[in-house]
């Protein structure tokens, strides 16, 4: 027989009472033969004085009397489920009555019913708004709402005025970027492949605020061999960025991105730090740039250069300036794979005093020069007369395997890791030759560009 071709039964009424343990067993059933009882159906054991008891779907007769006080009024016809009123969200209305017990019962076979029924429904939900669930929006209500400290939020609100997108235009050739201010006269900082177009004769640099405030800026200096370069706008009404330690930055640490892309102004992106000390070239066409870049997974994409890479005290650890684009991808089709790239501060900053002071830049060499396409190591070509590298004995046909301990796996990465240093210092090179290991010490030359 299935569920619904069997016929309804009357339950046997229990005492919901937790502290019936603690009375004496109830007494059998006591028949009308019972003094000062009339005919009439069984009397039901001692009960609750809220329980009410039903026999054969009828109230207890009117005139029934007997040691268990008057009887109930009559039971009311319960409605189908589909004509009941839905309860209204909160806390129920006051009626006077203690209810308690009854209204408990019911939001426990509520709160029963509705688990079962939207179980996977909930689990989607989780699943799929986890960021909501770690992350909450703004607490408060108003214009300035409560923002909780190390949150996205709050960083997010901390940083996004100090944010500027750039529209550049030079001859035939525009582009579009973004940059942050560094200071409190004016000075914004961004890539160079963002500005380049402007270096041109009738070039001309757009900055728009957070508020969406136009001004016209003048290029100070750029440097090819970074991809930094710096604007100056007069009057800019907008706070300068504070810097974190790009050194200190350390993989798995939660970071976000902010900026244009695809000129949507304004726009922030959530992630870690993927991985440190990556040999990106980047830069415009005829300038390439050797980074030792930061690697981060949060979204990336055209538009987005120049623009800072924050962690969650909201200081500024890298510049956003180049991405990972599938093999095949043109650059207009390129977009974020997760894979984005960004130049660390520390030298960004230094870069940027020195773009200030001079309009120029420089760079630590070695004078020598490298086989781009080897790979197992950066083999040396030739070496410039009084360059570092002679001075140091260097000659072609070794092959430099590390600097300061760092692997040294291709030209490029040899490239990026001297400019990781300073004109100046001195590094420590490992190299081979006639499959010898040898190490030298060099001290760092100087260009500018």
């Amino acid at each position: 027989m299935s569920w619904h071709d069997s016929e309804p039964t009357t339950p046997i009424p229990t005492n919901p009472d937790p502290n019936l343990r603690h009375r004496p067993e109830p007494r059998p059933y006591l028949h009308a033969q019972q003094q000062g009882a009339q005919q009439g159906p069984p009397q039901g054991p001692p009960q609750d004085p809220t329980f009410r008891p039903v026999y054969q779907g009828q109230a207890w007769p009117t005139e029934r009397r007997g040691m268990y006080g008057p009887p109930p009024p009559p039971l009311q016809p319960i409605q189908p489920w589909h004509q009941q009123q839905a309860i209204p969200f909160g806390p129920p209305p006051s009626s006077g009555k203690k209810n308690g017990r009854v209204i408990a019962l019911a939001a426990v076979v509520a709160l029963l019913v509705g688990l079962i029924g939207g179980a996977a429904a909930a689990l989607a939900v989780v699943a799929l708004d986890d960021n909501v669930a770690v992350e909450p929006p703004a607490i408060g209500n108003g214009a300035a709402p409560r923002l909780r400290t190390g949150s996205v939020s709050a960083v997010a609100a901390s940083l996004l005025p100090s944010v500027v997108q750039l529209k550049v235009q030079g001859g035939e050739d525009g582009a579009t970027g973004s940059g942050f201010v560094i200071d409190g006269e004016g000075h914004v900082l961004t890539n160079n492949h963002v500005v380049s177009a402007a270096a041109q004769a009738g070039g001309k640099i757009q900055v728009v605020t957070d508020k969406g405030t136009t001004a016209t800026a003048r290029l100070i200096g750029r440097s090819p061999a970074y991809d930094l370069a710096v604007v100056q706008v007069t009057g800019l009404s907008a706070p300068a960025v504070q810097f974190g330690r790009s050194d200190n930055a350390v993989v798995g640490q939660d970071v976000l991105a902010i900026g244009s892309p695809l000129g949507l102004a304004g726009t922030v992106t959530a992630g870690i730090v993927s991985a440190k000390n990556r040999p990106v070239t980047a830069g415009g066409e005829g300038e390439i740039s050797y980074i030792n870049a930061l690697q981060t997974d949060a979204a990336i994409n055209p538009g987005n250069s120049g623009g800072p890479l924050v962690d969650m005290t909201g200081r500024v650890i890298g510049v956003n300036s180049a991405i990972a684009t599938v093999r095949g991808s043109t650059a207009g089709t390129s977009g974020n794979i997760g894979l984005g790239f960004a130049i660390p501060i520390d030298q960004a900053r230094r870069t940027a005093q020195q773009l200030i002071a001079t309009g120029k830049a420089s760079y630590p060499v070695i004078g020598a020069n490298v086989d781009m396409q080897f790979e197992g190591g950066a083999k040396v070509t030739g070496v410039s007369a009084s360059s570092p590298a002679q001075r140091a004995g260097l000659r072609a046909g070794d092959i430099i395997t590390a600097i300061e301990g760092q692997g040294v796996t291709s030209a490029e990465a040899l490239i990026v890791a001297i400019r990781a240093h300073q004109p100046g210092e001195n590094v420590r090179l490992s190299y081979q030759r006639d499959g010898q290991a040898r190490q030298v010490s060099v001290k760092l030359g100087q260009q500018t560009g």
